[in-house]
């Protein structure tokens, strides 16, 4: 099964994990059960009537999509959102709870420091999110 970033932002697209394809189109997302979601609030807001399926769906939390998932993984700065960040001035990417992988295994609650990033570290949590959830287990916790 594939994995995608919903509405994906041109400037996203070479830190992709591989095998996650950037999408812009709702039809692109039809008809088929992806590994992994990942939407951005745009991607969220234009969705339309298209109701993919996914195995893991990772959404803003404060607007959540209707969208058949096993697992949903809710982004966000609310406290109540499983992926966040628990410091903005110098950005630190915090897993609130246990969240799955494609892979099987699991991501542990922890935090990850930030380098910097190319864009503020709210506005790219999906694409932090995705990266985790490919991040290779053997690395370490090097995420960027």
């Amino acid at each position: 099964m594939e994995s995608a970033v919903f509405s994906c932002p041109a400037s996203w697209r070479g830190y992709l994990p591989h095998g996650v394809r950037g999408l812009d189109h709702p039809r692109d997302l039809a008809g088929r059960n992806w590994e992994a979601l990942a939407l951005t609030r745009r991607g969220r807001d234009s969705l339309g009537a298209v109701l993919p399926s996914c195995r893991i769906l990772l959404a803003p939390g404060d607007s959540l999509p209707e969208i058949p998932a096993e697992t949903v993984i809710t982004y966000g700065l609310s406290p109540r959102d499983s992926l966040t960040l628990s410091s903005l001035r110098s950005p630190v990417l915090c897993v609130q709870r246990l969240l799955p992988r494609p892979d099987g295994a699991l991501v542990e609650p922890q935090e990850f420091p930030l380098p910097p990033l190319p864009a503020p570290a709210e506005e790219l949590l999906p694409l932090l999110g995705i990266k985790l959830l490919y991040l290779p287990l053997d690395t370490g916790t090097l995420l960027w």
